[in-house]
């Protein structure tokens, strides 16, 4: 039997902190490692996500581009992880282009079979920055408990009011 064992892809926006480590990656690690030592065909595979608002939120918050943060902070992540012990046989980024191929041929592959279908959805939107809004831009009053500087990730899956970019 083989065995692929993958983890969440730490977005490459800042440092790795022991909070990631003991969370997602150490329990895979361990469980990889259990399996090496049996003898079992096992492959552990990461990388950054160099992809997401996180990234963009960094970089308009440190005035440069979010293919600088990338560039800074995917090198800087996977040390960590070499640093605590972590083993991938395999830790890459999402920005090289056979990562693009091969999500594109994923998806086009689930589109193809049907298990997609087009739907016209309501979109938070800024008429002063004059764009769609991922729900990391938004911030206000959480409409269900009342919080206040709440961000559109968090609020309950309301969406909430105030452009932070405004």
């Amino acid at each position: 039997m083989k065995i692929l064992v993958t983890s969440a892809l730490p977005y490459a926006n800042g440092e790795i902190h022991f909070g990631h480590l003991a969370g997602a990656y150490l329990p895979a690690d361990i469980f990889v490692k259990y399996h090496r030592l049996k003898g079992s065909d096992i492959i552990y595979i990461c990388g950054s996500d160099e992809h997401g608002v996180p990234i963009t939120i960094a970089a308009q918050e440190r005035g440069t581009t979010p293919q600088q943060i990338v560039d800074r902070f995917h090198p800087s992540i996977k040390r960590s992880f070499e640093g605590f012990g972590m083993e991938f046989d395999n830790y890459s980024r999402t920005s090289l282009p056979i990562h693009h191929r091969t999500a594109q041929e994923f998806f086009l592959k689930v589109y193809s079979k049907g298990y997609l279908e087009p739907r016209i959805t309501r979109q938070l939107y800024c008429p002063k920055c004059r764009t769609f809004l991922a729900d990391r831009y938004v911030e206000g009053t959480c409409p269900q408990c009342g919080s206040e500087g709440a961000r559109g990730y968090n609020s309950h899956g309301t969406g909430l009011h105030a452009c932070v970019r405004a």
